[in-house]
């Protein structure tokens, strides 16, 4: 065993020396300072990497632009809306977007023509001025979403949650209301209505319907797809 006492007595000796090396504690600070070196680089270059993350979202949706199906655009969209991006003009044509989720997103003059968005949440989004256009948002949530100049013709809106939505200069001619709720809706200024179905709506404001009714809207069953 005396040639493994020799080997241990000289790391012995050799640990208690480098103990006494200041330069081993020059390179123990330097590796410390190299650490926090990188720890402000790295949070220094943060908006760099945001800006890259939305911009590779962007590329996303509009490279899927005018086709169907994802491609990717839910997350691309829902990351955008939960960093503050504006949408304002994005084009989700023709989409399949069921269940996403964009409260109080603003996406004010999109074009949403067409698009699947059944099951969402567009609670308190700004949609004004934005195409809607045969749209299906069947049970999904509009309640409080700025709807203002939009064009909703032909849209599906059965079982959806419209409470305290604007509808102020919106079109609807066609659209299907089938059991929406229609609580605290805003009404009065709706620019058309023509041939919209309203079979068995929800909390209508008084004086709705009779209105509605007189400016073309249905109330029956036989025009109505909601089940």
């Amino acid at each position: 065993m005396m040639p493994f006492y020799a080997v241990d007595w000289c790391f012995d000796w050799l640990a208690f020396f480098l103990s006494h090396w200041s330069f081993l504690e020059v390179l123990e600070y330097l590796g410390s300072f190299s650490i926090l070196v990188a720890v402000i680089f790295y949070f220094s270059e943060s908006g760099d990497r945001l800006k890259q993350k939305h911009y590779q979202a962007w590329q996303v949706i509009n490279t899927a632009q005018g086709k169907g199906g994802s491609g990717g655009r839910i997350d691309a969209l829902q990351e955008l809306n939960q960093d503050g991006v504006p949408l304002t003009g994005v084009d989700v044509s023709g989409a399949f977007l069921q269940g996403i989720r964009l409260p109080h997103a603003k996406v004010a003059r999109g074009n949403l023509n067409a698009v699947d968005a059944r099951s969402s949440d567009f609670e308190g989004a700004d949609l004004t001025f934005a195409d809607l256009r045969s749209g299906n948002f069947r049970r999904s949530n509009l309640s409080g979403a700025k709807l203002e100049d939009a064009d909703l013709s032909d849209a599906d809106f059965c079982s959806a949650n419209l409470s305290r939505a604007m509808l102020d200069g919106a079109t609807l001619d066609a659209a299907d209301l089938g059991k929406a709720d229609l609580n605290h809706v805003k009404w009065q200024n709706i620019k058309s209505l023509k041939g919209a179905n309203l079979w068995q709506v929800r909390n209508p404001p008084a004086g709705f319907l009779e209105w509605a009714k007189q400016h073309g809207a249905d109330t029956s069953q036989a025009h109505s797809d909601c089940q």
